[in-house]
């Protein structure tokens, strides 16, 4: 028997099951406990339009053959009141007839948003809603910042990947620039992209490097989605982001664009890429509607693989929410840099961060860092029904 506590914490572990799966649903975790305090169901949401969290774990005590009537359930987000892909989990815990939910987090979900708490209690259910600043609170909404995001903000987590000598050089004057780190610290890079909806880059690094921009280096269910910064469309028509076996199924290659070409266009199309006209100054496409326009596209977690050009775009634009940074232990001298920011007047003029983490991956060091205040839609109260 666990208590309270630790059953949560279970809870949680279940969600991060669903990290690499269940985009654009948020990862959540269910752990279904007898009135004794016995785990008799667990469970985590599957891939977007399979079974969510709670309907995993009643369908477990099932397949044990346990009774939930009268049960305490443990998830990590309110459980959802309205038919999305699926029907809602408040109905399948009041047919169940469970005794109690304990629930971390309300979901920022509009449709949401205290209706799945309301309508358990109208059921005679009890309901407890953890306090908004508690440990699982929130760690349940760190798991799902970009869900959290895009359902406040309204755009996706950006989070910025970059990998640099120690002296921040990411390619050579020539262009060369693989490989700058090691396999841990790539094979992590390609974790990373996994959990996220989509990856962006640059038409600059389409042209320069001809990448893939898949995710080969761990095991994922799902490709993520590809966004193309490409102002003036020039994407080659034998790119590989285009081979079919890299896209999998499902996956959407969106090139956001801000010049007109009817006939590359057309090419583009043909080969399966959505193509979105989305002009901003000075003829290049417009970042701040773009990041909005993926947001409606249900992007939760946008990871960039750009090269310093739209980097220092992005950055200078306070688009960017994170870094994702990768260091060499080695000195490349001249070249390439991480971000193309331009020259500053003052020092507070620049990008302030916060040190998440620091870890080595083989004789590379990882660095995790938030833009200041970048979070602090994490952190509004939420009204407590």
């Amino acid at each position: 028997m666990l208590p309270p506590d630790n059953l949560l914490t279970e809870a949680l572990a279940q969600a991060s099951c669903a990290l690499r799966s269940s985009n654009p649903n948020p990862r959540v975790g269910c752990i279904i406990a007898s009135p004794n305090g016995r785990v008799i169901g667990e469970g985590h949401t599957q891939q977007a339009g399979g079974p969510h969290a709670e309907v995993m774990a009643l369908r477990d005590a099932q397949s044990r053959g346990e009774s939930v009537v009268g049960a305490t359930v443990f998830v990590t987000l309110e459980p959802c009141s309205h038919h999305g892909r699926t029907p809602p989990c408040c109905d399948a815990l009041i047919s169940a007839r469970v005794g109690k939910v304990v629930v971390a987090t309300g979901d920022p979900n509009p449709l949401v948003a205290g209706r799945g708490v309301d309508r358990l209690r109208a059921a005679g259910i009890e309901v407890e809603l953890l306090a908004h600043g508690s440990e699982a609170a929130m760690a349940s909404r760190e798991l799902n910042i970009g869900f959290f995001s895009r359902m406040i903000r309204g755009t996706p987590w950006v989070r910025m990947k970059m990998a640099a000598s120690l002296d921040g050089t990411t390619a050579l004057d020539n262009g060369e620039s693989q490989w700058i780190t090691g396999e841990a610290a790539r094979a992590d890079g390609h974790a990373w992209r996994a959990r996220a909806c989509a990856i962006l880059t640059g038409i600059g690094t389409v042209l320069e490097d001809d990448p893939r921009l898949d995710v080969r280096l761990v095991d994922t269910p799902r490709q993520p989605h590809l966004v193309v910064i490409d102002s003036r469309l020039q994407t080659p028509l034998n790119a590989r982001l285009f081979d079919a076996p890299i896209q999998g199924p499902g996956r959407q290659v969106w090139i956001y664009h801000a010049a007109h070409d009817a006939d590359k266009e057309s090419a583009l199309r043909s080969l399966g890429a959505q193509l979105i006209h989305m002009p901003g100054a000075n003829d290049k496409v417009d970042l701040s509607a773009m990041l909005h326009d993926l947001g409606q596209r249900e992007i939760n977690e946008l990871h960039v693989e750009a090269g310093h050009k739209l980097n220092g775009s992005l950055l200078r634009a306070g688009l960017v929410d994170q870094l994702l940074l990768y260091l060499a232990p080695r000195l490349l001298g001249q070249g390439a840099g991480l971000s193309d920011l331009g020259p500053l007047k003052k020092l507070q003029d620049g990008t302030h961060l916060r040190f998440e983490s620091m870890e080595r991956l083989g004789e590379d060091l990882r660095i995790l860092a938030r833009v200041s205040g970048r979070d602090a839609f994490l952190h509004d109260g939420e009204v407590q029904p």
